[in-house]
């Protein structure tokens, strides 16, 4: 168990290991004493899911099925683009954690043969590449969030938490709000039928927003989404980006999307 208030990062290593099958019961693992606070189970206690995780890292791959599963999850791996496809195209998962950079076949063509054959379970890339360009390339193919290593646990269960809770995207290449459109696929942005022109990490925020909508997204995971692990904190950069983004998308229609949760974050919804 990872001692509480500790942050710890995913390693980055070149090795590469044997594909692990984890255990597949069903039995949902009650949490250790000292995980439950004043009588209430802490984030560890809910319901067990399957998780399909595709990471050809040895190291990284032990450290993040060994938190999972502590935190009550089924883990299964496997070590390569091939074999994880197979996996995702023969067994029921309920998320798939996916590294971009595989053996045998990336994992931008394996979620794409996924979305291609209608397999709609939730995706989280996992990877090194933390450019625009990369991270407008992994919404496109059908991902629904993007997490760049290195990273720290906690942030990887807080993602995973909010996609279990979404559930399958009903589509994969349009979302849609209100009179609000996204094209990702041409990274295209539409409001009441007039385009909205927008720069590369604009429209990234605006994605992840559209996609956490009803939700609220803390400032950290839009400044880790949007920029990288490495981002500078405590600065106003992301202030500015969303005035920017407010200016395009809300000040001239009546109905606000975007609003500020004091102290939390940003969430998109309807008023």
């Amino acid at each position: 168990m990872f001692a509480t208030g500790m942050r710890r990062q995913v390693p980055v290593t070149g090795a590469v290991y044997r594909a692990a099958r984890f255990p597949q019961s069903n039995e949902t693992r009650k949490p250790p004493a000292a995980e439950l606070e004043g009588g209430r189970a802490s984030i560890y206690n809910f319901s067990a899911m399957r998780i399909l995780l595709i990471e050809d890292e040895k190291k990284t791959a032990a450290f993040i099925a060994k938190g999972l599963e502590e935190a009550n999850h089924i883990v299964e791996a496997a070590r390569d683009g091939e074999a994880g496809l197979q996996l995702a195209l023969s067994s029921r998962f309920d998320l798939l954690l996916v590294d971009v950079m595989l053996p045998k076949m990336d994992g931008w063509t394996v979620v794409e043969e996924l979305r291609g054959q209608g397999v709609l379970t939730p995706i989280l890339f996992l990877t090194a590449r933390d450019s625009v360009p990369d991270r407008v390339k992994g919404l496109e193919l059908g991902g629904d969030d993007y997490l760049v290593k290195p990273f720290a646990f906690s942030e990887l269960l807080a993602r995973v938490r909010s996609l279990l809770r979404r559930g399958p995207a009903q589509q994969d290449d349009q979302l849609r709000i209100e009179d609000l459109e996204l094209d990702l696929h041409r990274h295209r942005a539409v409001r009441a039928g007039q385009p909205l022109h927008l720069t590369a990490k604009e429209f990234l925020l605006l994605a992840h927003l559209v996609r956490s909508r009803g939700e609220v997204v803390s400032r950290k995971e839009i400044e880790s989404h949007v920029w990288g692990i490495d981002f500078q904190t405590g600065t106003n950069v992301l202030d500015v980006m969303v005035r920017r983004l407010r200016a395009k998308v809300d000040d001239p229609y009546p109905k606000k999307l975007i609003h500020t949760v004091r102290g939390a974050g940003y969430v998109l919804k309807a008023d």
